[in-house]
Parts: C-alpha cells; structure tokens; sequence
C-alpha cells in the first residue's frame, strides 16, 4: 500500500483538532501524535503548525493547549475556561472540586476571571437553571441584589439569588419548593457571578 499523502493526513488531523475544540477539549501536541500513530511528537508539531501557515489554525505558545480556530476580525473572541466540578442547587452541598475538561465562551473579560460548575439540585428551575446545566462564573467578591451568584457558607457552596439584608445576606431559591438560607453577612463568601447558562441535550 501507498503512503497516504501529507494533505489528507493534515485534513484528517485538522478535523480531529476542530472536532476537540468545538467540543472545550483541545488536546496538546502529544494527543495529535497519539491520535494518528505518528512516531514522534515533532511530525504532529509539524501538521500542525502547517495548519497555522495555512491559516486553519490559530495558536498560543504560551499556552500547553493553545491550538484554536481562528477568529473572523468581526468575530467576538472566544476564550476556553475550566470547568472545575460540581455545585449543588438545593440543599446546601459539599462543593465538589473534580475537574472535568474546558468549556468555549465568548470573551467578557480576562479568561483567568471566568470557571464553569456543573449545577445539582432543582432550586434554580424558575430561572432555568436546570440538574445538569453548566454556569459559566465571573470570579468576584461582591454582587448586586437579584444576581444569581456561586456562594461559599463553610465548606460548602450553592447557586442562589443574591438579597443582601443589612448584616444578613438571604441566598434566594428560585423554586417555591425550597426555602430561603438566612445568613450573618460575614458567614458567606461569594466565589462569582453566573453570567451564562449552557445545556447540552441528550
């Protein structure tokens, strides 16, 4: 049998790049080696830089995963952030650091301010926030009152409106079927913002 030519293989391993970015995961330089067999790390290097001059690819060096599709000058740019674990909406929690992969947003921001959870628990239903709904969280200390935030009581976290009272702070259920935490000010630690919902359908 013949070699395959260096085109097709290239097309092949730009497909498998942009079917990983589209889907927050993009793998490194060693994955695309892994992926086509390739003998050494420096032949999938080359395939894809070649995507680069090309123009299919974009690039960070300063990044270990930094291989992306390029953006349109009209296009508003995209960054990846981290999906960090779990965090209940319901009763309260433990929060669950499990790392779980990178999700694509639009850019709002430095990237290093933003984290997605995946949400738990049905007391966030009457602002769609659904079992299994990833937020997208914007890193800050301070919220507004109706904002829906990721907050901290103890070792523990949930996703709640946000209604300052005073020295007390009430985190809100969206749900009739919870009720509302009531807490000292000082006890709760707000990790962020929730900025954006995403839900993938089975």
């Amino acid at each position: 049998m013949g070699r395959t030519p260096a085109g097709e293989t290239r097309n092949r391993v730009f497909a498998f790049v942009r079917t990983r970015l589209l889907a927050g995961q993009p793998p490194t330089v060693r994955e695309v080696q892994e992926a086509f067999g390739f003998r050494a790390v420096g032949t999938a290097r080359q395939h894809l830089e070649q995507l680069v001059a090309q123009g299919r690819l974009a690039v960070d060096r300063h990044r270990a995963r930094g291989y992306r599709l390029p953006l349109s000058a009209a296009a508003q740019p995209a960054v990846l952030v981290p999906v960090l674990g779990r965090v209940p909406a319901g009763a309260r929690d433990a929060a669950i650091e499990d790392p779980d992969g990178y999700l694509p947003v639009d850019a709002r921001g430095a990237a290093d301010d933003l984290f997605a959870l995946r949400v738990r628990g049905e007391s966030m239903t009457g602002v769609g926030i659904l079992p299994g709904d990833l937020v997208i969280v914007r890193r800050q200390p301070i919220a507004a009152s109706g904002d829906v935030v990721v907050a901290l009581v103890g070792d523990e976290a949930t996703v709640k409106t946000f209604r300052p009272r005073g020295r007390q702070v009430e985190l809100h259920p969206e749900n009739p079927a919870f009720e509302p935490l009531v807490l000292d000010a000082a006890t709760v630690v707000l990790l962020g913002k929730v900025i954006e919902v995403r839900r993938f359908l089975p």
